[in-house]
């Protein structure tokens, strides 16, 4: 399929950008789309909306205070921001938890300030930031803090770049979902910000499951499509982390509603490990092109594949990497509905959702835009059923 870039662009006005959470949690509008038809909603009665009997699969990663502000003794400004890492281990979970050092990939600003090789410190916590190659840093600290206390102490919450203002206390709650839990993401799975605990405790008087698994969200969600080929925009790698009673639930499900883009992309990948697993491989690492490449197989052939494998390998917990890139084209083997918001256009989000719901994405976004919504990450959000 021929697509250009110019046929996933829309016209957003500055001032539909949301800068500020709505003052409540639910209080956000949604739209309904059904199959075709559009209709509006308040985010609070989403529960009489999700098809009965269907499951409601978040995302439980939990954002971390990603930027981290140092200072030359010259008074030089240094930002760095976390984005994956690398030592003692690569899994988000157990640096988070390391003691002593640990290092990371890291986009570095002011970067020609600060020389390989050479060293910041915070004296009063006895930590030393070493750079180490373009993107590379160390941090090294003398005390029995986890890395994850040392963030609470300097780092701050990483906004979004369109979100162009000062962190203030009110984000470090609602640039979190109220169900978050492990720690990794630089960006917030934001279709899951308007879920409160009431409407997430409401939802089996409404014959609707929950379960949650794990995408921790990188900044290259952010990263704009430049390519005149859309499919040779190179998508960006993050890690997901899957259980076995996901499985058995995904097997049990009726009908299976992903909660943001970031739930879906996990899911789908999922499915395309499965395939891997049938064909012998064990490694759970999908790469963007994968989807279009390898020959499909029956949605519960490719789920049983991973339990059984799961089973005989005695593992109850599975991680991954995925760079997988849905666009027009793709046919979905998992998700037959999706919890999310507004995005960028012509970004792989806005990919991803009219390779989902077709042409009429144009329909919903235009919608969306004469009905006074707010949009992108602290804006409104939308039901979108195939």
């Amino acid at each position: 399929m021929d697509l250009k870039l110019e046929d996933f662009l829309y016209e957003l006005p500055e001032d539909r950008i949301a800068k500020h959470p709505p003052k409540e949690r639910a209080g956000s509008k949604l739209l309904f789309y059904d199959k075709g038809k559009i209709s509006h909603h308040e985010f609070k009665n989403i529960q009489s909306l999700l098809p009965k009997d269907s499951l409601l699969v978040f995302n439980d990663t939990k954002v971390i205070p990603a930027r981290i502000i140092m200072h030359k003794e010259s008074g030089a400004r240094i930002e760095i921001f976390l984005l994956e890492p690398l030592k003692p281990s690569n899994v988000h979970e157990e640096v988070m938890n390391t003691a002593g050092s640990c290092t990371w990939k890291c986009m570095i600003g002011n970067a020609k300030k600060w020389k390989n090789k050479s060293e910041l410190r915070i004296p009063s916590l006895s930590l030393t930031a070493r750079r180490s190659g373009a993107d590379t840093v160390t941090f090294s600290w003398e005390s029995d803090l986890t890395f994850s206390d040392l963030l609470t102490e300097i780092g701050k919450i990483p906004l979004p770049p369109y979100i162009d203002r000062e962190v203030n206390t009110l984000d470090e709650d609602r640039y979190q979902t109220v169900y978050s839990k492990m720690k990794g993401a630089v960006a917030a799975p934001t279709a899951g910000l308007h879920f409160t605990k009431e409407i997430i405790d409401s939802l089996p008087a409404k014959e609707i499951k929950t379960d949650f698994l794990t995408l921790h969200v990188s900044a290259g969600t952010f990263q704009p499509i430049k390519s005149e080929k859309i499919s040779d925009h190179p998508m960006h790698n993050e890690q997901v982390w899957i259980s076995r009673s996901n499985i058995e639930n995904l097997l049990a499900a009726n009908k299976i509603v992903a909660v943001g883009t970031t739930s879906m992309r996990t899911l789908e990948s999922l499915y395309w490990y499965g395939v891997k697993v049938l064909n012998g491989e064990q490694a759970f690492f999908i790469r963007k092109d994968d989807p279009y490449e390898l020959e499909p197989a029956p949605l519960k052939n490719a789920l049983e594949a991973i339990l059984d494998h799961m089973k005989k390998e005695r593992i109850e917990k599975i991680g991954g990497q995925t760079e997988i890139f849905l666009y027009p084209g793709y046919t979905f083997k998992v998700c037959d509905g999706l919890v999310t918001n507004y995005h960028l256009p012509g970004s792989t989000l806005i990919l991803l959702v009219a390779s989902f719901i077709g042409e009429d994405w144009k329909k919903v976004y235009q919608s969306a835009l004469a009905n006074d919504y707010r949009f992108l990450s602290y804006g409104d959000s939308s039901l979108l059923l195939r």
